[in-house]
């Protein structure tokens, strides 16, 4: 397997690694020998990973590549979740206590590279931080009232080593980079209880009151308990044994915190912080699908480099995608060049990199629900009225905001369109996924692959009924078992 370490320049990097290439982060996200590459793993050392920088995006991109990512875009997020910081520091409390017993001072703040401390008396709690985070450089914060508390996490760049600390860091370096396996945070699985998260403030909600009733309802019959909880209530998610989302997911919003925690104590979730971080992000999807040579409509991604070549491809109308843009907020369409290039410089001042497809108009589109790699509902989604999206949050009456939809059985599903879903499906894994395909000229392409999919009373259910919420709740007790 071959290694890189990536940083945003080379030419400043300090440390010598033997068999290991550095490059840019610029040529990671560009180059297209990289984009076609097997077998690699990448060690993103950038000097951020803020949310849509090029950090995040050297992980992002890796993990739609297949290459191997240290650190993962789930390492990443973690660190910027502060409930999950704080969730950290009351399961490491007694450890924390013991390490930094003899400290007089109130403020401490433990450095850690590659795994390490400088200072040996500090290596279990080092070794302990590093296999949560799994990120190469960063410093802990902690503060002392009337015990020791973690005040912040924050990743490092290269440069902030202090000039003391290089020569022990390039010795864990060396011991890092030799090893073969790299330890990750493992999966593991309970049962019994159902939380189902709702946020009573969320715009577009993937389920209707009658649905979250109907699962409540059916879960009852299973031997299943079933409550809805809210945000706020992350803290009572330990008492659970498995979560359900129910509310619009986004990688900065509490639904990803939710499954993260879930993860981490091991409650069966639907849908997993995978799904999530991979489904949100169309910058991912786009690369993951044409890796796997799944037909979409023309795709680039876009950045500043080679913006005055994307309409080339695309041509006009051009559909530009924000990363995150769900349920069709951040999706905007352009039919001239004016209004190209003003939108897509807007854009990029939000993201590095964003998306531009081309137009391709058609009455509706294919929903293809799979749970767990099977199929187990079919719609047709159709256009919202005089738009060209299924969802126009611009319309003035609200029953004009979606267009209609007809649930079918999944047998009368043409055959190329459920092959192309399932084999979507398999990029982002097990979960509960709905699968979006348009049809053009009689040829199948691949739109969307959304987490959280809507299971709405009414639309989803149209067709097979009870069993819906029947195969979803079965799914959780098989991970449960």
């Amino acid at each position: 397997m071959q290694k890189y370490i990536v940083v945003n320049q080379p030419e400043k990097w300090n440390f010598s690694i033997e068999n290991i290439t550095v490059i840019s982060s610029q040529d990671y996200l560009t180059n297209p020998k990289f984009s076609v590459l097997k077998k690699a793993r990448i060690f993103n050392l950038c000097k951020e990973y803020n949310y849509q920088s090029k950090g995040y995006y050297v992980s992002l991109l890796a993990e739609a590549r297949g290459h191997l990512a240290i650190p993962t875009v789930k390492n990443i997020v973690d660190l910027k979740t502060l409930k999950l910081v704080r969730i950290v520091s009351d399961e490491f409390d007694d450890i924390i206590q013991q390490s930094l017993k003899n400290i007089k001072s109130r403020e401490f703040t433990l450095s850690i590279y590659f795994g390490q401390n400088v200072a040996q008396k500090y290596k279990e709690l080092s070794t302990l931080f590093y296999k949560h985070f799994q990120v190469p450089f960063f410093r802990v914060k902690f503060n002392f009232n009337t015990k020791w508390n973690i005040q912040s996490v924050k990743v490092i760049s290269e440069s902030e080593i202090p000039q003391e600390h290089l020569e022990s860091v390039q010795e864990f370096a060396n011991q890092y980079f030799s090893k073969k396996r790299y330890d990750s945070p493992k999966l593991t699985k309970s049962e019994f209880d159902l939380a189902i998260l709702v946020n009573p403030n969320d715009p577009a909600p993937p389920s209707n009151p009658k649905a979250l009733k109907k699962f409540i309802e059916i879960a009852e019959k299973m031997n299943i308990y079933a409550e809805i909880i809210e945000p706020k209530d992350l803290s009572r998610l330990s008492s659970f044994d498995a979560l359900f989302i129910r509310q619009s997911t986004e990688v900065n919003n509490e639904a990803y915190a939710f499954s993260r925690k879930a993860q981490q104590e091991g409650i069966a979730i639907i849908d997993y912080p995978d799904a999530i971080l991979k489904c949100c992000n169309k910058v991912y999807m786009a690369e993951a699908l044409q890796n796997a040579n799944i037909k979409t409509p023309k795709t680039v991604i876009v950045h500043k480099d080679n913006l005055n070549q994307v309409l080339e491809l695309t041509g006009l109308p051009c559909v530009l995608k924000a990363p995150d843009s769900t349920f069709s907020f951040g999706v905007k369409k352009a039919k001239t060049n004016e209004e190209f290039f003003e939108l897509a410089n807007a854009m990029l001042k939000e993201s590095d990199l964003i998306i531009a497809q081309e137009f391709c108009p058609s009455d509706y589109d294919w929903r293809i629900g799979i749970l767990d790699g099977t199929p187990f509902f079919a719609c047709k989604y159709y256009m919202a009225k005089g738009h060209w999206q299924i969802y126009n949050w611009k319309a003035k009456k609200k029953t004009e905001q979606d267009g209609d939809a007809d649930c079918l059985p999944i047998d009368a599903v043409p055959k190329k369109v459920l092959k192309m879903a399932l084999k979507s499906a398999k990029l982002i894994g097990d979960g509960l996924l709905g699968i979006d395909i348009k049809v053009v000229n009689e040829k199948p392409m691949v739109i969307e692959i959304n987490d959280n999919p809507n299971i709405d009373f009414g639309v989803e259910d149209g067709y097979y009924g009870d069993l819906v919420y029947t195969e979803i709740l079965t799914a959780f007790k098989n991970r449960l078992d």
